[in-house]
């Protein structure tokens, strides 16, 4: 399942999920490799990351400590725009 989380006019976070809705979560809230991760669209630069596993642990934990501090829009894109360098895969429209 995709849930889109953020949207603003430089970014989109898509939060990808494929546990089964019958499968327990784990206990600590942690998501591993097999269970999802965030997809980081980035509008101005036409590319897009994909994160998983401690990587994707790292990014939700980041985002909840900066969700903490009721960041404006312009917050939020500052922090996304720290993983555009993390990004080699163009967006193709399909």
């Amino acid at each position: 399942m995709q849930t889109m989380i953020y949207d603003s006019d430089a970014f989109s976070v898509f939060q990808l999920n494929w546990a089964h809705h019958n499968e327990q979560p784990f206990e600590d809230g942690a998501a591993d490799a097999q269970h999802g991760g965030f997809e980081i669209v980035d509008k101005f630069a036409q590319k897009e990351i994909f994160i998983e596993g401690p990587v994707a642990d790292g990014f939700r934990q980041r985002v909840q400590n900066l969700m903490a501090g009721s960041p404006t829009t312009d917050d939020i894109d500052e922090f996304l725009d720290s993983f555009s360098a993390l990004s080699r895969q163009n967006l193709h429209a399909h």
